[in-house]
């Protein structure tokens, strides 16, 4: 049984999350079809689940304010949804007051409009979607064993140049073939369950979550230049590993603290007398032998609940408030000025006209490829194309998870790293158009 387990749970979470699946232009993953399929469905004969979800998050945090129900307050999960501090619950109405103007098309277009409430209000129904196909589905990669059957084998390489376990090459990968919140929904549940430190689930989620090929398809394609798209996703792999070597071994991810929660659970030293390969079979059945469905279901569950109350109005409120600060002030062509003169001292053409491109990226990685001239040359299409793809650390999705996930990063490290990547960026991937492209 155990066996049947392993193999089992393998094939179907691997068939999911990492198989590439789809017809037509670019391709997905069975749970990318799934979420796609789910969206539509809600779209259509749902459309204000999200407008209540919003509200019921909102309100009920507003509520627990002033009086915590006993049968929320004795549910830790629970207390953790509803019972927030005021910034958070601040984030809840800010939201609500979003999706209204955006629902009942009211309010001021410059906060309902199609590029910002709007987007964000879009945004959180494929989000939506996503907590629903990706939760229960997600058991089934993490705990029947495949991560320690590839942690095991993939150590070697693996801890030595990133400092994380082996098991952190299917987080990569999950990221590679599915999407980025994909691979730090799972990496944040390797770590409360024991499997990473601190450290180590801060440096996956800021280093290891790449988009995926469909979505560099996407901004390939906004900014014009797909016939370099093979270039393209070669240089953002190549240089995004890079910058993980280099990222782990300077603050502030090297400070991050080298503690678990809970009992560390993850065992891919190999004992003596055992070959690599018999030890990785025998951490999977291990692993294998305690899945349970009926707890993967609970567990699901709770990350169902926790991504619809606590995720979706971050997202909507940080993503709007941060748009509006692209699309409606000059404030980040003010704060860009410093990178102006940076990029300009690397030789980039048009440096302070593409300054800002290089900071809204932290809002949402879509931003600077919708801002860019689409007039521009094709060195410079291709250069914030790459850019903006191996800044990966975003506010509207990856960005919120990884600050709720509490591993010991807040806005300000986060920034910090995102400023980091940047700069190290910078001259790297304009070397590389200089030569190849154009």
């Amino acid at each position: 049984m155990t066996w049947f387990k392993f193999v089992a749970g393998a094939l179907f979470g691997m068939g999911m999350f990492l198989f590439p699946a789809g017809e037509g232009e670019g391709f997905s993953t069975p749970v990318g079809l799934l979420t796609e399929w789910l969206e539509k469905l809600i779209t259509a004969n749902a459309p204000w689940f999200l407008y209540l979800l919003v509200a019921f998050s909102a309100l009920g945090a507003l509520a627990c304010r002033f009086y915590t129900p006993k049968f929320i307050a004795r549910r830790k999960w629970a207390a953790g949804l509803f019972a927030v501090s005021w910034p958070y619950l601040l984030t809840r109405l800010v939201a609500l007051a979003v999706v209204i103007c955006v629902g009942g098309e009211v309010g001021p277009e410059w906060i309902r409009g199609e590029d910002v409430g709007g987007s964000m209000v879009g945004l959180s129904r494929t989000l939506v979607a996503l907590a629903f196909s990706l939760s229960f589905v997600l058991p089934f990669l993490t705990d029947t064993g495949i991560m320690e059957f590839t942690g095991v084998l993939l150590k070697p390489v693996i801890r030595p140049l990133f400092h994380v376990p082996g098991r952190a090459s299917v987080d990569l990968i999950a990221s590679w073939l599915a999407s980025s919140n994909t691979a730090v929904l799972i990496t944040a549940g390797q770590y409360n369950s024991g499997y990473y430190s601190r450290r180590e689930a801060a440096t996956i989620m800021t280093n290891f979550s790449l988009v995926s090929i469909p979505f560099c398809m996407v901004v390939a394609g906004t900014l014009h230049v797909e016939k370099y798209f093979p270039l393209l996703y070669l240089t953002v792999t190549a240089v995004g590993l890079l910058l993980a070597v280099i990222a782990v071994r300077i603050p502030p991810l090297s400070t991050v603290a080298e503690e678990y929660r809970g009992e560390p659970q993850l065992r891919e030293e190999v004992p003596q007398g055992n070959s690599l390969f018999s030890w990785a079979i025998a951490a999977a059945l291990e692993r294998a032998e305690k899945f349970r469905l009926s707890v993967a279901v609970g567990v699901g569950l709770e990350m169902a609940v926790g991504i619809l109350f606590d995720l979706i109005p971050i997202v909507i409120a940080w993503g709007t408030i941060g748009t509006l600060l692209v699309n409606e002030t000059p404030i980040f062509q003010w704060i860009a000025y410093p990178m102006g003169l940076y990029m300009w001292a690397v030789g980039i053409p048009d440096a302070f006209t593409l300054a800002p491109a290089t900071l809204v990226g932290f809002i949402d990685m879509f931003i600077p490829a919708l801002i860019t001239n689409p007039e521009s040359s094709e060195q410079i299409r291709f250069f914030i194309s790459a850019l903006s793809l191996v800044q990966i650390i975003y506010l509207t999705e990856v960005g919120s998870i990884i600050v709720k996930s509490d591993v010991g990063l807040d806005m300000k490290r986060l920034f910090i790293i995102f400023l980091e990547r940047t700069l190290i960026a910078i001259p790297l991937l304009w070397l590389v158009t200089k030569f190849f492209v154009g």
